[in-house]
């Protein structure tokens, strides 16, 4: 079963710029891979504009082939660092970013898709939400989960 989440970033305008992720939206997955790669807001919304994600990865890549279950052994090392994209790999249509206009309508457009984890980057750090629309410091968060 997948742990859906959603990705935004806040524009200099006060919009959200986000997507859906489909798998493994949680911290110690998403939110690790998010506050350790993805720092800068010219890769974030890099990111982002690939539209919505099967399975976000350290780095962005290129476009490969959407099921690795076929793959070579080589195959699977070639592309297991990169991000996969309905769009991008699978060739899926509608499936772009969308821009939202508050963290409340972040909350309420990717509430219906079954997100358990908002992750929203603004003033070069990133936040997350956990079924609440109180945003938490991701590190915060992370560094709590290291405790345990």
């Amino acid at each position: 079963m997948a742990t859906r989440s959603a990705i935004g970033i806040k524009l200099e305008n006060g919009n959200i710029m986000a997507v859906y992720c489909h798998w493994d939206g949680y911290p110690s997955h998403n939110g690790a891979i998010l506050a350790e790669n993805y720092t800068v807001p010219e890769k974030i919304k890099a990111l982002i504009s690939l539209g919505d994600i099967s399975s976000l990865r350290p780095e962005i890549g290129v476009k490969h082939p959407f099921d690795t279950y076929y793959f070579s052994e080589e195959e699977k090392e070639k592309y297991k660092d990169m991000t996969t994209f309905f769009g991008r790999d699978r060739g899926e249509e509608d499936c772009g970013f969308h821009i939202l206009e508050s963290e409340a309508d972040f909350l309420e457009y990717y509430d219906p898709t079954g997100a358990e984890y908002f992750y929203l980057y603004e003033n070069g750090k990133w936040k997350i939400s956990e079924y609440t629309n109180k945003f938490k410091d991701l590190n915060k968060v992370l560094a709590e989960l290291e405790t345990l």
